[in-house]
């Protein structure tokens, strides 16, 4: 069973809107999919109370004073969002379970360098090279000086930049519905749906 997870040390950069989509996309094409939460708010256990009964089911995948249950037999796949500040013990458990880790990544100077020493204790913490990491940057306009920055940081640690997502009122406004981009018509999203297809295409390379 493929394990996404999504982290980064930093609140407010995304974690959830990545998570949830994520488990959207897989809902989307006929997956069993779990989703958990080991943050203190659980956004995304938020955002699947919300979610219609008519959308692609999402289970809740559970967890226990934050640490993770192992998902019943049956799940196809599973996508974990993670508290700001892990590290430690607590990101090697998660790591552990790992197939796929996505880090989002606001391309400031401020969150690129209070990554950096995240993004090296993760890469230490990867028992195997079949463990793939990349980040995705987040609210992110393509062709500027802070895309091109955030390209160069991540080169210089040997991790890809896999996709860059826009700073658009449409995740906002699926997420007050439990919603995603897989959840509504092609027509209304079609530039995000765009910037997704090289992050799918990255995860679908893994197996994950």
């Amino acid at each position: 069973m493929p394990v996404i997870v999504v982290a980064n040390p930093k609140g407010g950069v995304g974690k959830s809107t990545l998570a949830t989509q994520l488990a959207g996309y897989l809902a989307s094409r006929g997956h069993k999919v779990m989703l958990g939460d080991t943050d203190r708010q659980q956004s995304c256990l938020t955002w699947l109370r919300l979610r219609p009964a008519q959308a692609a089911p999402i289970a809740t995948w559970e967890t226990r004073h934050g640490h993770v249950v192992k998902p019943p037999k049956g799940t196809a796949h599973a996508v974990l969002d993670t508290p700001a500040g892990l590290h430690g013990k607590r990101l090697d458990e998660i790591v552990r379970l790992a197939d796929t880790v996505l880090v989002p990544l606001q391309p400031s100077l401020f969150d690129i360098y209070a990554t950096r020493a995240f993004l090296d204790e993760l890469l230490a913490h990867r028992k195997s090279s079949r463990v793939q990491v990349g980040v995705v940057g987040m609210r992110v306009r393509e062709h500027t000086l802070a895309a091109e920055q955030l390209r160069a940081f991540c080169g210089s640690l040997e991790v890809s930049v896999v996709g860059h997502l826009r700073d658009t009122q449409n995740y906002v406004q699926l997420a007050a519905r439990g919603l995603t981009l897989w959840d509504v018509a092609p027509s209304r999203v079609e530039r995000d749906l765009q910037q997704w297809q090289p992050i799918l295409e990255w995860i679908e390379q893994g197996k994950a």
